[in-house]
C-alpha cells in the first residue's frame, strides 16, 4: 500500500485501501473494517490517515494480516517513496520503499 508520512500522520493511497464488499470474503472485509477503525480520518473516496497514536495498532493490523496468509504482501505492507529514508521505527517491520523509475 502505497505510503507516505505528513507530520506526524501516516497516509495511505486511497487506490491501496481495502476494499468492503457486501457479501464478499470475510477476511478482506474485516480488514476493511479494522483499518478504518484505527484511522483518523477515512473518507470513503480518499486517503486514509493514521496518526501517530495508532501506528502500533496499525502494525499489528498488518502483522494479523500478513501471518494469517489469505492477503497478499502488497496489500498488507506500507510502501514509501524509494527517497524516503525515515520510515518511522515502530513501523519498519511492515513497512518498504517503492522501487525507483528506471531511467528510460
Amino acid at each position: 500500500m502505497r505510503a507516505r508520512l505528513d507530520q506526524d500522520l501516516i497516509i495511505i493511497h486511497s487506490d491501496d485501501l481495502p476494499k468492503f464488499k457486501k457479501g464478499g470474503s470475510v477476511v478482506r472485509n474485516s480488514y476493511f473494517w479494522a483499518m478504518r477503525a484505527i484511522a483518523a480520518h477515512a473518507p470513503r473516496y480518499g486517503d486514509w490517515e493514521y496518526e501517530a497514536e495508532v501506528w502500533l495498532a496499525l502494525k499489528r493490523i498488518l502483522l494479523a494480516f500478513q501471518e494469517s496468509g489469505y492477503l497478499g504482501l502488497r496489500e498488507t505492507q506500507l510502501e514509501f517513496p524509494s527517497d524516503f529514508y525515515d520510515i518511522p521505527l515502530i513501523l519498519k517491520d511492515v513497512s518498504t520503499w517503492t522501487e525507483p523509475l528506471s531511467p528510460d
